[in-house]
């Protein structure tokens, strides 16, 4: 393999506090929070260019972004009311349509996985969810508040046809974006004494 199959040198990694608070910091918002002011388009370029910088074994880039504004959201919305009717719960997956609509600016992350003989779909799938979370990183980054969901319509075969999904496609993740009012309450985390095994 060349230098040119792998591109230019990057620096070695270096100790950060700032990241390191940052990952200790790390919190979902309440996507109905998520207000104005949110990210502008330079800034939502930069936090899609971090974003893409993810794991991917085969450099296959397994998903697919759709950058959703007020408007097309709001159609979205409407369009999905009647859908939660069909739903068990049809007062609760009405009311969490709000979330589509509160933030300045949300990104929906496809997963698109391909047909290879070296790399299993489930790990294109771990990829695009590798993705969302380094928007959510991103965006923190610059300043916002994020909440990454997927909720019902990410999974009703007719909600899916709403979003353009193709076959094979799958919805990894909603991620809102915006600003929040108060800081949001910290939420209990796990015991790694119970999550941990260590081996020599």
């Amino acid at each position: 393999m060349t230098d040119t199959d792998l591109g230019h040198a990057l620096p070695l990694p270096v100790a950060s506090a700032e990241l390191e608070d940052r990952l200790a910091r790390r919190r979902s918002a309440p996507a109905q929070a998520l207000t104005v002011p949110g990210p502008t388009q330079d800034q939502i370029a930069r936090i899609l260019e971090l974003g893409a910088r993810t794991p991917d074994h085969g450099k296959l880039f397994p998903w697919r972004f759709v950058v959703l504004g007020p408007t097309s959201r709001a159609t979205l919305a409407t369009a999905l009311a009647p859908l939660a009717q069909a739903q068990p719960q049809p007062d609760k997956a009405r009311a969490v349509l709000g979330k589509l609509t509160a933030a300045p600016v949300t990104i929906l992350v496809v997963s698109t996985p391909v047909h290879s003989q070296k790399v299993p779909v489930w790990e294109q799938q771990l990829s695009a969810g590798a993705v969302c979370m380094n928007l959510e990183h991103a965006a923190g980054a610059l300043g916002f508040s994020t909440s990454w969901i997927t909720d019902w319509y990410s999974y009703d075969a007719e909600a899916l046809a709403l979003l353009s999904l193709t076959k094979g496609e799958q919805v990894a993740g909603f991620i809102h974006i915006g600003t929040l009012a108060e800081p949001p309450f910290e939420r209990p985390r796990p015991d790694l004494s119970a999550k941990v095994e260590y081996r020599d």
